[in-house]
């Protein structure tokens, strides 16, 4: 696979697919640029070795073709101010204009494309729509990690136009990065799981338990678990479809060795609300009318002492509703443990998605490792599943 360090971009036309899908308010000004940020050292490097580069993204999900607050435009400004030049446009991505503009790119010039998304043929991975995207480079990058995993038109379909297909600075971090967990991470190795359903979790945690000591399951799929076990859960969110697969983890895990940790109590409410009635609870036993939204005292304390002593973690979901104030408290707590773990030399890898935010918002994203810009792709990268994004950088 070819990087950017070791491809000369000099007088070329880079086509690179970035992963530019930042949210926006509604002046559309943008409001997390993480992913901005993290495309920036590929651009820069393009540019310094004296090529010119044309952007390439989706954002958001439009669902009847352009739409104002859909366009890539409002990232222009943006771009503009870090990159230190006047930042071109094209009001389309494929089509008469859109190739004129990449076409006239001189050395140091940068264009960005309208949002693929505009065109349905793009998530379909439509042959003919990469073929038309193909004409604005003459060596193709892909940066974007949070699309890898979906083998749409600019992802994968269109590595077939090029000879010379590059693996940007990100994608390159992100497997690295991963591979840091799965074949390389130093003992203990802690997974932390969370999130709302065991069933979007079945296959990491189980090609996790070949390669964990720790695993820690938090978040609402745990009460599917306590529910498997003959446990009163209240109303807490539980699969009932999934209690056998529940039981067969927890036997797979004893099987392997793995020290799998659950919560002991929960801070249960009396309704989904950020202001409602509140009590810890065990949480084989909260009241019928209850829920369980947060990890309780007890199960912080012992997450965190199994987290501080690992040498390599991989975080991936919230352990409670963190977006409801009064329901943070578990996710900060294990936000905290994992940034002192980092501090005493640990590798701390935080998949994206809501871990990535928890860990950004609470300020602690220099002090861990590596934050992933990737949920999914990462999911199923960790799952063992070939990536298209990557797997079109190999051929």
């Amino acid at each position: 696979m070819k990087t950017v360090d070791n491809y000369n971009f000099s007088g070329k036309r880079a086509l690179i697919r970035v992963d530019f899908n930042v949210p926006l308010n509604e002046k559309f000004e943008i409001t997390d640029d993480n992913r901005l940020k993290a495309a920036m050292p590929t651009i820069k490097k393009i540019l310094a070795d004296g090529g010119s580069v044309v952007l390439m993204s989706h954002l958001g999900r439009p669902k009847q073709g352009p739409e104002d607050k859909f366009s890539l435009r409002h990232v222009v400004p943006y771009l503009t101010e870090k990159l230190k030049i006047d930042v071109q446009f094209a009001g389309d991505c494929i089509g008469e204009e859109a190739a004129e503009k990449s076409a006239a790119l001189k050395p140091g010039d940068v264009l960005v494309l309208e949002n693929l998304r505009f065109y349905k043929e793009e998530t379909k991975g439509d042959v003919d729509f990469a073929r038309k995207l193909s004409v604005h480079g003459d060596v193709w990058v892909n940066d974007a990690f949070g699309t890898a995993h979906r083998a749409h038109a600019s992802t994968a379909v269109i590595a077939r136009f090029f000879e010379d297909k590059v693996c940007g600075y990100v994608i390159e971090a992100e497997l690295v990065n991963a591979e840091k967990v799965l074949k390389s991470g130093e003992r203990p190795l802690t997974a932390i799981m969370g999130g709302a359903k065991i069933s979007d979790k079945i296959l990491i945690i189980e090609n996790l338990m070949d390669k964990v000591d720790n695993l820690i399951i938090g978040g609402g799929m745990a009460f599917t678990f306590f529910r498997a076990q003959g446990g009163n859960i209240g109303k807490s969110l539980c699969q009932e479809e999934n209690l056998d697969l529940a039981l067969k983890l927890m036997e797979k895990a004893k099987a392997k060795g793995v020290n799998l940790l659950m919560p002991a109590d929960t801070l249960a409410a009396d309704s989904f609300d950020n202001n409602a009635q509140t009590e810890v609870a065990d949480t084989m036993n909260i009241r019928d009318d209850y829920q369980g939204l947060d990890i309780g005292p007890k199960s912080i304390e012992s997450f965190r002492e199994v987290i501080v002593k690992s040498k390599t973690i991989l975080w991936n979901g919230p352990m409670g509703v963190f977006e409801f104030e009064n329901f943070a408290g578990g996710t900060n707590a294990i936000a905290a443990a994992v940034v002192e773990a980092t501090k005493e030399g640990a590798f701390s890898l935080i998949g994206g998605g809501d871990s990535a935010a928890a860990v950004n918002i609470l300020g602690y994203g220099d002090q861990v490792s590596y934050i992933s810009t990737g949920g999914g792709a990462l999911l199923e990268y960790m799952e063992g599943k070939v990536l298209p994004g990557v797997a079109a950088l190999e051929e």
